[in-house]
């Protein structure tokens, strides 16, 4: 057996199947490119779905997590450390809000906005308590946890989970008259992804959230934004809701705060939201560490550059602009996104998503596949224009163009 099939044999053997990683492990990593156990190299198209937007082993984030390792990486939140405050100010004037709550993965923070929308709805808005409601879009993608799952509309992650949580009502992506229809006395939130990512990259269409905007301020409800995924620079702006020059009541974070190097998320949004908690109400051992803080730090300054939203609108209108290009050809039925990421629908004929991403892998470029018959497209924001034309020269030779 080679090192490849002994390593993948032992992680079939003794952990659980709740993925279908493509057969191929990772030793070594640097910038756009990946260095598997037997040595190849590959070029990292999808970057931990956004996760790595600076790249991998980013200098910059790791001197400041070793600069932080010599000093604390802990304290838990029984006590101040020195990291937290400028955490926070920096984050949260990031964002133009006031306050930040910090978490550590996409799906905490998702849960902690449902429970920050539904204490603020008792306390502030004043719905009758065990009623508040909060719209999503179907589609979505939030997270893994049962509360998320219960207004997932994707059977695989539903299926067997239930009972499922309460609260929350489904309408379709990008319709706002099935969302004004949805919103009622009760309602104190609606959660959407900009860009909805695991669907497949899909962007509403334009002035649905400046018309979800109008409608929640109009009706006294909270807009929360999952930028999780979508944020951070990776289409473009440092928020994709920048595209339309919407700000909502919420900012959701996580993936690339984290820079790849420590898992960092965070809630932000004004102190008359974010101050409905008391001690003891919610909380996170590792949240807000210091050595999370460090990293993220890093990431803020980084962004308030402009650097690398520059670098994702530039090289993303490169990525697209080619990629339209194998529309109508027979393999490619549509490409979705903004920035540096695209959702690419691949015609039957030519494969599956996940036969289409096999194929790319041997020809030394990784990618990811979902529902099917989509691949997505997201290399690292620090990716060369050479190496991302490669990758597109080994998409045309798989797809046969």
């Amino acid at each position: 057996m080679t090192s490849t099939e002994r390593s993948i044999a032992a992680a079939e053997a003794h952990s659980a199947h709740n993925y279908h990683p493509l057969p191929v492990v990772v030793a070594y990593a640097e910038g756009a490119w990946m260095t598997d156990v037997e040595g190849r190299r590959y070029l990292d198209m999808l970057a931990g779905y956004s996760a790595l937007n600076f790249g991998h082993g980013n200098r910059r984030l790791i001197n400041a997590a070793k600069a932080q390792l010599d000093r604390v990486t802990l304290t838990s939140r029984a006590f101040h450390h020195d990291r937290f405050a400028e955490f926070c100010t920096e984050l949260a004037a990031l964002c133009g809000k006031e306050m930040v709550l910090p978490m550590n993965t996409g799906a905490e923070a998702v849960e902690t906005a449902v429970k920050t929308a539904r204490k603020w709805g008792y306390r502030v808005k004043g719905v009758p308590d065990g009623r508040a409601k909060i719209v999503v879009a179907a589609n979505n993608f939030h997270g893994r946890t049962t509360t998320i799952v219960s207004f997932s509309t994707d059977e695989e992650a539903r299926a067997d989970f239930g009972p499922y949580t309460p609260g929350f009502e489904i309408v379709p992506y990008g319709d706002l008259a099935a969302l004004e229809a949805a919103l009622d006395d009760d309602t104190v939130a609606v959660l959407l992804e900009p860009i909805q990512g695991e669907a497949g990259v899909l962007v509403p269409p334009a002035g649905y959230l400046p018309g979800v905007r109008r409608l929640t301020a109009e009706r006294g409800v909270l807009f929360i934004a999952d930028e999780i995924q979508s944020g951070l620079g990776r289409t473009g702006r440092t928020f994709a809701c920048d595209h339309e020059d919407v700000v909502p009541d919420v900012y959701v974070l996580g993936k690339a705060l984290g820079g790849g190097v420590v898992p960092v998320s965070a809630v932000v949004a004004n102190r008359d939201v974010l101050g409905v908690y008391r001690p003891g109400e919610h909380g996170s051992t590792f949240g807000g560490n210091p050595l999370a803080c460090a990293v993220a730090l890093e990431v803020v300054a980084m962004l308030k550059s402009g650097e690398f939203q520059q670098r994702a609108t530039e090289l993303g209108e490169h990525l697209h602009h080619e990629l339209n290009l194998l529309v109508g050809g027979g393999a490619v039925e549509a490409v979705r996104g903004r920035g540096l990421w695209a959702g690419v629908d691949i015609a039957p004929s030519h494969g599956t998503g996940r036969q289409i991403s096999e194929r790319l892998m041997e020809r030394r470029v990784l990618v990811k596949d979902t529902h099917g018959s989509t691949i997505r497209i997201a290399p690292p924001l620090v990716i060369s224009k050479e190496d991302l034309d490669w990758g597109l020269d080994q998409l045309r030779s798989v797809l046969g163009g």
